[in-house]
């Protein structure tokens, strides 16, 4: 039976690694492909767009699993994240692309993790330890810095800054109530879950995606497809995979990357680059993130000693 762990926890880790890997360049990539079908679909109705395509391929994923019915508070959560995290998040994160270049929403929104951290203080019992308290300080001068980029440059006027920000709320409330759901039920039918609620809740948003749809170019409703098949079918799939093998602050850390691989790809598609000052702000705002995920040597020698005697106080990859 060791033998068995020993040569089973190296695959796990590995598709795990995988798993990772597809989820920071699928959604890396949707904030390029938003970008350039925003001229053509409403920030709503191409939420809607995506959503019903993600509901469907979603729904396949499901044939042949055990369904495993929710409990009431379950129901609460899988609401919750429904509304959150795919139906108001994409819905912001649209409307924040019509103003702001993809490489600076992305680096406002990839402040998440930081707020995933707070939230697990404030609500979750788990305190917020100094490091925290000063990583939420870097990063909040961070988004100050990137609001003066912005103001500068004359882009959006602080609507955008708004909007960005919104995202990463939702994005942070969506994994805080999707990671306790993950204990029982399998990551397949959460996500469909919670997508299906999203798709529902923009749903009287009908009428103008028809419209668009009508009238936008092929290209673009192409983009709209793969919005729906990959950032959203694939990309959550493959989170929700990694989500309930590792703890959600230590998963969060691996979107550091995200902002870097949309500035790339948002120059060479569109020749778009943030502002000096932004770019400053979007590293000060990293910085922060990273500061709070430290650990006091105090409390770093304690979990040292744990592993050590053969146990560890967090969940690992074999969760």
């Amino acid at each position: 039976m060791a033998m068995t762990t020993k040569t089973r926890l190296p695959a796990t880790k590995l598709l795990v690694v995988a798993a990772i890997t597809v989820t920071v360049l699928a959604w890396a990539s949707a904030f390029v492909v938003i970008r350039g079908v925003m001229p053509y679909f409403s920030g709503t109705g191409l939420a809607l767009g995506r959503l019903v395509i993600g509901t469907a391929l979603l729904a396949l994923l499901l044939i042949g699993r055990r369904w495993v019915p929710p409990t009431k508070h379950e129901w609460l959560l899988i609401v919750l994240c429904g509304l959150s995290w795919f139906a108001v998040y994409n819905v912001v994160l649209n409307i924040a692309e019509q103003t702001l270049d993809a490489g600076t929403t992305a680096m406002l929104v990839n402040i998440g993790p930081l707020l995933i951290a707070l939230g697990a203080g404030l609500f979750l019992g788990e305190g917020i330890p100094k490091w925290l308290a000063i990583g939420a300080a870097v990063a909040f001068f961070g988004v100050i810095l990137i609001g003066f980029g912005m103001g500068a440059a004359g882009v959006g006027s602080g609507i955008g800054l708004f909007w960005a920000l919104t995202a990463a709320i939702t994005y942070a409330i969506g994994v805080l109530c999707q990671k306790p759901l993950l204990r029982r039920i399998p990551a397949p039918q959460v996500t469909w879950l919670a997508c299906a609620i999203g798709a529902v809740a923009c749903l009287p948003f009908a009428g103008p995606l028809i419209a668009e749809l009508q009238a936008a170019p092929s290209a673009a409703i192409v983009g709209m497809i793969y919005l729906g098949v990959v950032p959203t079918t694939l990309a959550f799939s493959t989170w929700g995979y990694a989500l309930a093998r590792m703890p959600a602050g230590q998963l969060g850390v691996t979107t550091y990357i995200v902002p870097a691989i949309v500035v790339l790809l948002g120059y060479v598609a569109f020749h778009e680059i943030p502002t000096p000052l932004a770019i400053v702000g979007g590293a000060v705002c990293l910085a922060g993130v990273a500061l709070s995920r430290r650990k006091s040597r105090a409390k770093w020698g304690l979990e040292v000693n744990k592993r050590s005697a053969g146990t560890h106080p967090s969940k690992t990859l074999a969760e």
